[in-house]
């Protein structure tokens, strides 16, 4: 098995690593503020979830979940969420980090509940992971007490007056997105007095979509005696800024960099713009799979695809902005049960869904950076699964194709276009693959954030 690189703050590391169970040789360094310890592992041994001295309610849960052992992720951030200490946490996508804030969070909180009080306040970018992580609460607390609610805007009146409820009455966990908890705290009743964590996951996500000064107004408002959790999937000065304020001798866990897992296939067709169409049609026809997901850059290229594939004879469906949460909700579940086994989307669903069976993944378009691309082809090979990643590179998009191959610090193979469809152009980008990736662009334009 292979090792992996972990960091942890130099005064906590002696009682991590010993939880870890595996032989390190660890030096001490500091980096921008953070006291830091470099551990490396020469092995692993992997933990249960029986180890970790949960709740026996919380342990059905997970054994109902059908969780035998910790990810990696999960084994160095658990033990020091349940002793109390801050985080600041850095995971490739897929490696099991929702769990692995929510098991200590929720174990806390059944240890230490109090009535009429919000225990936990988790802020996530998107309505899509308010939902999946609100289910994954549902899940895992089926037989505690815990209580939970998902704040997300695009409701109606029913569920904001219960989002409304929660917030004055109390409630174990709120799940929400920064623009819905603004409205509800501008309306003055939100109650977050002996709030015991915040959670602030996706968070380089939502820094990029504009939401710091929300985020910013949202921590004003709690409690200073409080646990904070942040995960981000990349560590920019940003994040490190927000860092410094919000938390308190935090432990720095970074479990990898951020690439996409070994085992997703992928492939880059070089083509031009006309030939993307029937590619795309080609590629869905031919390549067995259970659930392909096909991301496009630009809502309206994603509806305008959807018509041609559904023309083309494919049982597809959409989802962006424009849809209603209803709707979203009933394309996702379609989605997930295998009704639909297309699904077209904005980078809205990048980081937003959970799903083992999605086996192919399509970028109609190559996305803006290297992190977007992750994410997307991160929706594959999900647990043990396996998964291919395609690429379609227009003529113009080469350039952006090859920052992302300068991130990924290898070049992905460029697969031939079919010869039905004529030749595709040369790849002839003028940036080359090299040692280090592009900057990520934060606070996008309020214009570029419509567009999604």
């Amino acid at each position: 098995m292979g090792g992996c690189l972990f960091i942890l703050s130099s005064d906590t590391t002696q009682n991590y690593l010993t939880n870890s169970k595996s032989d390190v040789i660890s030096t001490n360094r500091r980096h921008r503020h953070f006291s830091t310890t470099f551990a490396f592992f020469i092995k692993e041994t992997i933990l249960r979830f029986t180890e970790f001295n949960f709740h026996p309610n919380l342990l059905e849960g997970i054994e109902a979940s059908n969780y035998e052992t910790a990810t990696p992720v999960q084994e160095q951030v658990i033990p020091p969420i349940m002793e109390g200490r801050d985080v600041i946490a850095s995971a490739q996508t897929g490696t099991g980090k929702t769990a692995a804030f929510l098991l200590p969070v929720m174990n806390r909180l059944l240890a230490n509940h109090v009535d009429g009080k919000v225990g936990a306040l988790i802020i996530v970018p998107t309505r899509e992971l308010a939902i999946q992580i609100s289910q994954h609460i549902e899940g895992l607390s089926y037989f505690t007490h815990l209580s939970s609610i998902a704040i997300y805007g695009g409701n109606d009146a029913q569920n904001y007056v219960a989002e409304k409820k929660a917030l004055q009455m109390g409630a174990d966990i709120i799940v929400c997105t920064p623009g819905r908890m603004i409205a509800h705290l501008n309306m003055g009743y939100v109650n977050m007095k002996g709030l015991q964590f915040l959670v602030l996951d996706e968070a380089d996500r939502m820094l990029d979509m504009g939401f710091q000064d929300d985020i910013n107004k949202i921590i004003a408002v709690l409690s200073a005696e409080r646990q904070t959790l942040l995960f981000s999937a990349t560590m920019p000065d940003k994040i490190r800024q927000l860092a410094r304020r919000i938390l308190k001798n935090p432990v720095e866990i970074n479990i990898a960099i951020s690439k996409p897992p070994e085992k997703i296939i992928q492939k880059a067709f070089v083509v031009y713009e006309q030939q993307k169409l029937p590619l795309i049609k080609m590629l869905l026809k031919q390549t067995p799979y259970k659930n392909a997901l096909v991301f496009c850059s630009r809502k309206q290229t994603v509806k305008q695809l959807t018509r041609e594939l559904k023309q083309g004879g494919l049982n597809v469906e959409e989802i962006h902005s424009d849809l209603e949460q209803a709707q979203r909700e009933d394309v996702l579940s379609k989605f997930t049960s295998g009704r639909i086994p297309v699904l077209v989307a904005t980078d809205i669903l990048s980081r937003g869904i959970d799903i083992d069976t999605i086996d192919v993944v399509i970028n109609y378009d190559v996305p803006g950076d290297g992190e977007d691309y992750v994410h997307r082809i991160g929706r594959t090979a999900r647990a043990e699964a396996d998964g291919a990643a395609f690429t379609l590179v227009g003529e113009k998009e080469q350039n952006k194709f090859a920052a992302i191959e300068k991130l990924l610090e290898k070049e992905v193979p460029k697969a031939e276009v079919p010869k039905e469809l004529g030749p595709g152009p040369s790849y002839h980008p003028r940036i080359r693959t090299g040692s280090s990736g592009p900057q990520r662009k934060f606070h996008r334009s309020s214009q570029d954030r419509r567009r999604r």
